[in-house]
């Protein structure tokens, strides 16, 4: 297998130490002015929306409940209901900005099911075009994103 160096992943697989909150709860714990620095596009009653730094594609959206919690049950009947409310909007943001052909919706709840924060849980929303599994993801295994993390929070700030 091919190695695609990322130094600046390091700083974030070495960041937590044992009794930091979690990533997911300091993005949700930050002050709205550093919101730009933690690429969150929005802030709700019970959850943020926010950019993931490791996209899967351009636009690459979590919804993240402020509640660190695991799974589904533990966030209640009204916070659930909220979820599907903003999963709707990210999925109408994305459709209005990138024009994508599909949309997945996914949670990876536990680690075995593939959740790189397995306590923290949070809906993936990724807009998906026709062909954006090109040669480099299967043959390379390796991404392509023609967008810049900064450009796409400024594409959705406000949108979401």
């Amino acid at each position: 297998m091919d190695r695609l160096f990322s130094p600046w992943r390091y700083a974030y697989v070495t960041g937590l130490k044992t009794g930091e909150p979690c990533v997911l709860c300091r993005l949700g714990d930050s002050d709205p002015s550093e919101d730009e620095a933690g690429f969150v596009v929005a802030r709700y009653r019970h959850f943020y929306v926010v950019l993931n730094v490791y996209p899967y594609n351009s636009g690459h959206l979590m919804v993240v409940p402020y509640r660190h919690v695991a799974d589904l049950p533990g966030l209640g009947d009204e916070v659930l209901g909220d979820l599907g409310v903003l999963a709707a909007k990210a999925e109408q943001a994305l459709r209005e900005v990138y024009h994508p052909d599909g949309i997945n919706l996914g949670m990876n709840l536990g680690r075995s099911a593939g959740a790189g924060i397995a306590d923290h849980l949070h809906l993936h929303v990724v807009p998906r075009w026709a062909g954006d599994t090109n040669f480099m993801t299967v043959a390379g295994e390796t991404r392509v994103l023609p967008e810049d993390l900064h450009a796409t929070w400024q594409r959705l700030r406000g949108k979401v």
